[in-house]
């Protein structure tokens, strides 16, 4: 089976071009060498993948015929990843900014909730006369008259 069908029949890439984009762009090989899309692959290869900056190590146990569910992946390769790989990819998660830069577009409505929190505000339940929001009193809307 060709490496760029295989990387996609094992659901490592969504797909068949995308694995074979990351295939010419040299992000995988077998070996020390880098592949073409058209390579075969034989059980028994450990192909290396460069994808979200981890180097992935698997090794194929048995090639399937098409794509195939993601509960039977285990069956057909072997991941033989360094576990500092994995720490790598869980610190950088860890360290990625949820929240947007300052002046970077509109509140989503779970930081308006989270704002309204943090402040206090619940206008609704804090105003009830309006009048007496907006600073007038029966005083001074007489004094206009």
């Amino acid at each position: 089976m060709r490496i760029d069908k295989f990387l996609w029949s094992i659901r490592f890439y969504k797909t068949r071009s995308i694995a074979a984009e990351e295939i010419k762009k040299n992000r995988v090989s077998i070996g020390t060498s880098a592949v073409k899309s058209s390579k075969e692959v034989k059980e028994g290869d450990v192909i290396k993948i460069r994808k979200n900056q981890i180097d992935y190590k698997i090794k194929v146990i048995q090639i399937p015929k098409s794509r195939i569910g993601a509960k039977l992946v285990p069956l057909h390769i072997q991941d033989v990843t360094d576990k500092e790989q994995y720490e790598l990819l869980k610190l950088r998660k860890m360290s990625q900014d949820y929240y947007r830069n300052k002046g970077e577009g509109r509140p989503t409505k779970k930081d308006r909730r989270e704002m309204d929190e943090y402040v206090g505000n619940d206008i609704s339940s804090d105003f009830t006369d309006w009048d007496d929001f907006f600073g007038e009193t029966d005083d001074d809307s007489e004094e206009e008259d």
